[in-house]
């Protein structure tokens, strides 16, 4: 019995001993992982910990949205998957950048340069709007992927994509020169802002303010919890004088064919109040293209392009106006008395002027024509008799009287001032002497002459009116996100052009007979119940042709083609709208510019009858 006792008692003895061993052991274990964390790896540890500790991230504002005239949304703004990175985080940030671009393509070099431009606690965006997919793959994958993080941000949206594209403008990433130049807390690198049309015009309005929150983070970057909160502030929204509805029919209108290419502008506009309610340019562009930040191959494309789709031929190009020009040579004739209404020249169809012969596009002449005439079929040799008698300063007089030669003031920026030639211009520009047979080639709006679209669009207008050159203008209004008004904008008269108001009527009542007469060039814009009054035009591009080239004009190539022109204002009795159309290329203007306009009217009267009793 003492034998089994003592047996019992060493075997316990032994398993106290193994027990306090591995108590040691573990202890020993313990201290040296201690000193190893406490003493080997501190700072590295101590750098986590201050990851892992209060942040400020900074919350985009809502831009300020666009509307029409009645309220239709233009421009809004849509939620965006925004791919960041923080190189702080970053542990291995090559190794992530190369397992992210296994799915999602971004611009690497870029992306380098802003990681080394930034302070490295920055997010930095490696690219805007990643579809539904590529978000799945980035969270599914997070733990490969430290520092880089995925967030819900507001996306600008074109609600009617190229429609109106060159009027509402685009953005782009702030370029580093404005960044700079700007010094206030309203932006930092990476951030988009206007860089063209109304969202440039109207940055300071649209774009808001950011606000901040405070969180706590982890050592990936990763969000743990938000402390504080500062929310952003909405930028302020803008109501246009636009009706999307014209806009869209005017737009149609002007739409190419694979048959027949069709650009150019269109600009219509309210003839007493100088409102734009329409205004295009063709070809044009997706401003959505620019929103999440445009790829170097679609603006490459864009800016390469032959046909300019990024250039806003209503403001930017400038064009002879051809025949349109001979509206103001009318008045200008009528009031400095060098005809009356009964005046009658002859037109055999040429206009001698020492050796040279300057032709009528009517080779057999129209033979004895009073201004009226003249006017309705668009007689040449008369309107260079008249400017022959008038001389190049009087015309160049009459002509800035009608807002040529100056910008118009809409608001949008690098608006052309066109071109009104005069012998002071030609001593000062070309340091030579005016000749009179420039005189011939200006009086039928030929030569040196040049306009805009939206010139034509107003001096129309200004006809219409009895005399009133208005600035035309965009936007209605300035609203608050709530909707209540900030501003209001108003009719603007730039110049009234004074003289007998008989000169104007005359005037009127033959380009109403351009329309509704017999013999009238612009007869293809004609409406059933509404009386349109207006002027064809056609601009040679290279030189006049002969009457065998003009059967041809098919045969001719697209850049040698002449422009066309047609201006016009509706009803005749208490004009409403005016409508301005350049088709380039696109030969004679009443057969190509003439049914556009109509349309647009047509349209205009159907949303907008006409008052009978007003």
């Amino acid at each position: 019995m003492f034998r089994y006792g003592t047996e019992t008692n060493d075997a316990l003895k032994k398993k106290i001993r193994v027990f306090a061993t591995l108590v040691i052991f573990s202890f020993f274990c313990l201290s040296v992982r201690i000193w190893y964390l406490q003493i080997l790896k501190w700072q590295y540890l101590t750098g986590l910990s201050e990851n892992n500790r209060i942040r400020m991230v900074s919350l985009p504002p809502y831009r300020g949205t666009i509307k029409d005239r009645n309220g239709e949304t233009l421009v809004s703004i849509r939620p965006s998957f925004n791919l960041y990175i923080t190189p702080e985080d970053a542990r291995d940030s090559d190794s992530s950048l190369n397992f992210l671009e296994k799915k999602i393509s971004f611009q690497r070099d870029k992306l380098k340069t802003n990681m080394k431009r930034e302070k490295s606690f920055k997010d930095i965006l490696i690219k805007a709007d990643i579809s539904r997919e590529q978000v799945a793959f980035v969270e599914e994958n997070n733990m490969r992927l430290p520092g880089i993080k995925i967030k819900a941000e507001p996306l600008r949206n074109y609600v009617y994509k190229d429609l109106m594209s060159h009027v509402l403008g685009y953005l782009g990433e702030i370029s580093k020169s404005k960044l700079k130049s700007s010094n206030n807390p309203f932006y930092s690198q990476g951030d988009f802002v206007g860089k063209n049309g109304l969202e440039n015009v109207f940055e300071s309005t649209l774009r808001g303010r950011k606000g901040h929150k405070e969180v706590e983070a982890d050592v990936s970057g990763r969000e743990l919890k938000v402390l504080r909160k500062l929310a952003s502030e909405s930028g302020d929204n803008l109501v246009l004088t636009l009706d999307v509805r014209i806009q869209e029919e005017l737009e149609k209108a002007m739409s190419s064919t694979p048959e027949k290419i069709r650009n150019g502008s269109v600009v219509a506009m309210k003839v007493q109040t100088g409102e734009i309610l329409a205004i295009a340019s063709k070809p044009s562009f997706d401003p959505n293209e620019f929103a999440a930040g445009i790829t170097p191959g679609n603006w490459k494309k864009l800016v390469n392009d032959e046909m300019h789709p990024l250039q806003n031929r209503s403001i930017h190009s400038q064009y002879p106006p051809g025949s349109t020009y001979k509206i103001a040579v009318a008045y200008a004739a009528l009031e400095e008395g060098v005809i009356d209404p009964e005046t009658t020249i002859y037109c055999p169809g040429h206009f001698k002027l020492g050796r040279g012969r300057y032709r009528c596009w009517k080779k057999r002449g129209h033979g004895a024509v009073k201004l009226h005439d003249a006017l309705v079929q668009s007689c040449d040799v008369f309107f260079y008799t008249v400017g022959h008698r008038l001389g190049i300063d009087t015309l160049a007089r009459y002509a800035k009287k009608f807002g040529f030669g100056v910008p118009t003031g809409l608001g949008l920026s690098r608006e052309k001032s066109g071109l009104v030639p005069s012998t002071q211009w030609k001593i000062e520009n070309r340091k030579e002497p005016w000749l009179l047979g420039e005189t011939i080639s200006a009086s039928i709006g030929q030569g040196y002459n040049l306009v805009t679209p939206l010139q034509q669009a107003n001096m129309i207008a200004s006809v219409a009116n009895g005399g009133m050159l208005l600035k035309p203008y965009l936007v209605k209004r300035i609203e608050e996100p709530g909707g209540k008004t900030i501003k209001e904008f108003f009719p603007e008269i730039k110049e009234r052009i004074t003289g007998n108001s008989e000169s104007f009527e005359f005037i009127r009542k033959a380009l109403r007979d351009v329309v509704n007469g017999p013999k009238g060039t612009g007869k293809r814009s004609r409406l059933k119940d509404i009386i349109v009054s207006g002027k064809t035009g056609t601009v040679q591009v290279v030189r006049m042709k002969s009457d065998g080239e003009k059967d041809k004009e098919d045969e001719t190539p697209y850049k040698y083609r002449d422009h066309a022109w047609f201006v016009a204002f509706a009803p005749y009795e208490k004009p409403e709208i005016a409508v301005a159309v350049l088709v380039e290329h696109g030969g004679h203007g009443g057969a190509a510019a003439a049914p556009i306009a109509k349309k647009i009217f047509k349209k205009y009267f159907q949303l907008y009858p006409p008052n009978p009793s007003a």
